[in-house]
């Protein structure tokens, strides 16, 4: 046996719930044991803006643009990545990601991966107001 793992994001759970578009922890699903890997979809006027930030204390992330075009705020500066571009966001920086194009987005996070996801993240209420 190889030992590799195949799933279908479909399969994944969709951590939003009622929330607009889809954020799916394939982390988990596949079994990684050292990459933490998530899909996300955002609709127009969905993510962070008028909402909270939040930062790692220790992980690393690399989000990856597969389609459309977001608003990252990093710390105080905001910057716009497109399709097919990766923006580096080291722990301790202050985060927020907004969709104000009228297509969806797509993106891919990755990171390493941590016993305690939720432990290592510290959220900021009105961080990018409207």
């Amino acid at each position: 046996m190889a030992g590799y793992q195949i799933v279908k994001l479909q399969d994944v759970d969709d951590w939003l719930g009622d929330y607009p578009g889809e954020m799916r922890g394939i982390t988990y699903a596949i079994g990684a044991e050292q990459v933490a890997i998530t899909y996300r979809r955002m609709t127009q006027h969905t993510g962070s803006k008028g909402s909270y930030g939040h930062r790692h204390r220790t992980q690393e992330e690399i989000y990856f643009v597969v389609s459309g075009r977001l608003q990252f705020k990093l710390g105080d500066e905001i910057v716009e990545v497109g399709r097919h571009e990766a923006v580096r966001i080291p722990p301790g920086t202050l985060r927020g990601v907004w969709n104000d194009e009228a297509e969806d987005a797509e993106l891919v996070i990755v990171s390493p991966r941590i016993e305690d996801p939720m432990g290592d993240v510290e959220t900021v209420d009105g961080f990018w107001p409207e």
